[in-house]
């Protein structure tokens, strides 16, 4: 059985930066452990935006500039960073919530192996449940867990309701 650890953008700018919460900073020691301790491969996305951020769709309904590559805010928070260090990690820029760049090295790592899938990061409620739910109905029998410790939503009523979501489908929810 392969293990798959997602860590969804656990980024300067979603931790404590241009769009970061108290709740984003208060899971990083716990993703910086889920890390540590896990044995199995780990796929990191980036959100990945461009200069021209504002003019693109999500720009104009989110209009707070986040994550342009090759900024500060746009590079995974250091203590998570650190944490990948001695791991067998892959990092996997996207350019809106859900990637199906993400779909494709999951095939690539599945082959014919079977597999079970973790998520942790940021934003719950955004780009967590959009992976989530776009790699279930790739793979649906699939086992996929979320550790709810080690994610944190807009708010922590959305947060609750995006976990409550990825229930609904099937989702494992664990940490609460």
């Amino acid at each position: 059985m392969k293990r798959i650890l997602v860590v969804v953008d656990m980024q300067n700018d979603f931790v404590d930066g241009a769009l970061g919460t108290k709740e984003a900073v208060g899971i990083v020691e716990n993703v910086v452990n889920k890390i540590k301790n896990f044995d199995g491969k780990i796929l990191a996305t980036l959100d990945t935006h461009q200069n021209n951020y504002m003019e693109t769709a999500e720009g104009r309904k989110l209009p707070v500039p986040h994550c342009i590559r090759m900024t500060y805010g746009w590079l995974l928070n250091e203590k998570v960073l650190k944490a990948l260090d001695n791991k067998e990690y892959r990092i996997i820029e996207k350019k809106t919530f859900g990637s199906t760049k993400l779909v494709k090295e999951i095939r690539r790592l599945k082959s014919d192996d079977e597999i079970e899938i973790e998520f942790v990061g940021l934003c719950t409620d955004i780009c967590v449940v959009s992976n989530v739910l776009l790699l279930k109905a790739y793979f649906p029998e699939v086992k996929m867990t979320v550790d709810a410790g080690c994610c944190a939503g807009v708010t922590p009523e959305s947060h609750k309701s995006a976990l409550d979501t990825m229930k609904m489908c099937q989702i494992d929810v664990i940490g609460e």
